[in-house]
């Protein structure tokens, strides 16, 4: 087992999983002009590579997810391009960087998931079928097709939402066929403020010391945003606002060093 698990990482990391943000070179399609063979989503059955139970990547552990449903997850996207087209992906495909594909650690592969560009209203369907990225706060890789089309290819990164997306075993009337675009047109974008939320409590008093640490330790502004969820009442502790990905990161880094273990990205 353990020579399997080896085997494993060795050849996520073959399929260039820990991948960098690419600036250059631009973009030869204008975007949002939408590939050739945009995807439909389709049922497809579980890949028989790349869904291990779990994996180890640099000294992390991550467990593949049993389904996608209901997944919804906010945090940063990078992509990646060029330097890796024609490689495995980790379901054995060859990444095409054409295609609106993309890589996450944790969701079964093959996915569909829409990831929506947060700072600007921009969405993107794409099909996972790789691993990946294993780099600080990011969540998703997409392909240097899906970076197009939520315009992030000039940053390297975006704060987007990634939110898994119901498949029909058969298309429902109306569907566009196979070679029509998978874009949301941008909405009017709306004015929002990204934040680091650094926990949820039932108690209002605990909300209340973890907010008076944070502000001990230098961070700030911190607030908390009463909310109910499922029924029950929480206090959110939040930190921010912030206006970029590079903001964000080194908020998250300095949450980190106060001994918050998984800060997220919340907006308002």
């Amino acid at each position: 087992m353990r020579a399997a698990a080896a085997l494993l990482v060795v050849a996520l990391a073959a399929a260039g999983c820990a991948r960098e943000p690419r600036r250059a070179p631009l973009p030869e399609q204008p975007v949002g002009v939408p590939p050739a063979t945009a995807p439909v989503p389709r049922a497809e059955p579980r890949a028989t590579r790349g869904n291990p139970p779990f994996y180890d990547v640099e000294g992390q552990r991550y467990y593949v997810l049993p389904s996608a449903d209901g997944y919804v997850e906010r945090g940063i996207a990078s992509w990646y391009g060029a330097d890796f087209h024609g490689r495995r992906t980790a379901t054995g495909e060859p990444y095409d960087m054409r295609a609106l594909t993309g890589a996450h650690p944790t969701l079964p592969l093959p996915a569909w998931v829409r990831v929506t560009n947060l700072q600007n209203g921009r969405s993107v369907l794409v099909r996972l079928n790789d691993r990946g990225p294993f780099r600080r706060n990011r969540i998703i890789d997409l392909s240097q097709a899906a970076a197009e089309q939520i315009d992030m290819i000039r940053e390297g990164t975006a704060l987007v939402e990634v939110r898994s997306v119901a498949v029909a075993t058969t298309a429902p009337t109306g569907v566009a066929p196979a070679g029509t675009a998978a874009v949301v047109p941008p909405p009017a974008a709306p004015a929002r403020r990204f934040f680091a939320q650094a926990g949820a409590f039932a108690d209002p008093a605990n909300a209340q010391r973890l907010a008076a640490r944070l502000r001990g330790a230098g961070l700030g502004p911190v607030t908390i945003v009463p909310v109910v969820l499922d029924g029950r009442r929480l206090q959110r502790v939040r930190v921010g606002p912030v206006a970029t990905v590079g903001e964000f990161d080194q908020l998250i880094e300095a949450l980190q060093r106060a001994g918050i273990e998984a800060p997220r990205l919340a907006l308002d």
